[in-house]
């Protein structure tokens, strides 16, 4: 069975302009990158009627739920933690009640961060480090206890990359030629998603709901991390900036500000703008692997003219 393909939904679409789509004209727009079928998925999802009509009711129960949550972690840091039992819970979530292109985007983020560690980790010159690169292909990879490993693999990298870059007493410099072998020019190696009649949640409210049950059931001390791994958009940003040589992308972030942290309350949120971050970057990164691509089949034209 062939994965769908989402941008077909919209560039199907017949232009009416008395009546003009209004998604349509975020899909079609190109000022800010982002691969096709991930901003056609990510749109398909916010059109639903899920996201118009149920999202707003859950909204002030997850808030609840999430207070609720604040205070029995403030007072029991481990009670109910259980990292395998959090990802059992979505995984059956994910399989059976969020729509394909919520679980789409959700699957490839995994991809897309492993992929941006990777482009700086083997562009940082003398620098060894050792990667986790988190690429599930299907729902049940999930139950590895992805989510968990995702926020770990974050913090770990940048502290060896910047204990190492202290130890040698510099900063991260463009490289003379950038290596984007670890970038994926096309889609990602993942299996077509169930499309029950169950499956239905579009992604901001998975998101949302699933954020009150990762902070009952990881200690505090891994939801914070995890919570404020979210502004680390920023560091990530700064790195790939310093390493291409070009800041432009740093004006697209949400996420900021990391040594100063947002309280846990609004994760979900910010969860949502971190992964559309993510996209972003690394459709940037695609976009300059095509350019060098070209570059270096031009130059041997070039030379023997």
């Amino acid at each position: 069975m062939l994965p769908e393909k989402y941008a077909e939904r919209f560039e199907i679409y017949e232009f009416n302009a008395a009546d003009p789509d209004p998604w349509a004209a975020l899909y079609l727009d190109r000022s800010i990158q982002i691969d096709d079928e991930a901003k056609a998925a990510l749109l398909i999802s916010m059109r639903s009627k899920s996201r118009e009509f149920l999202f707003p009711l859950l909204k002030p129960v997850i808030w609840l739920a999430l207070h609720l949550f604040t205070l029995i972690r403030i007072i029991a840091p481990r009670l109910f933690a259980s990292s395998k039992l959090l990802h059992r819970m979505i995984y059956i979530g994910l399989k059976y009640f969020v729509s394909p292109e919520a679980n789409f985007i959700i699957l490839r983020h995994f991809h897309i961060g492993s992929e941006i560690l990777a482009f700086i980790a083997s562009n940082v010159a003398e620098v060894e480090i050792k990667l986790n690169l988190l690429k599930p292909a299907k729902l049940e990879d999930v139950l590895d206890e992805i989510f968990l490993k995702h926020d770990l693999n974050l913090f770990n990298f940048i502290i060896n990359l910047n204990t190492e870059l202290r130890r040698q007493n510099r900063q991260i410099e463009t490289p003379a030629k950038l290596n984007f072998d670890c970038i994926t020019d096309g889609q990602f190696d993942i299996e077509p998603f169930p499309k029950r009649r169950t499956n239905f949640l579009d992604v901001q409210s998975a998101i949302e709901l699933y954020t009150p049950i990762y902070q009952l059931f990881l200690p505090g001390r891994d939801f914070w991390r995890a919570a404020n791994s979210l502004q680390l958009d920023e560091t990530v940003g700064l790195y790939v900036s310093r390493l291409l040589g070009n800041n432009q992308y740093l004006g697209l972030l949400n996420n900021k500000h990391p040594l100063v942290p947002l309280p846990t309350i609004g994760a979900g949120y910010r969860l949502l703008l971190h992964g559309l971050a993510s996209e972003s970057l690394h459709s940037i990164l695609r976009e300059h692997k095509r350019k060098q691509s070209e570059k270096d089949i031009v130059s041997p034209r070039e030379d023997a003219v």
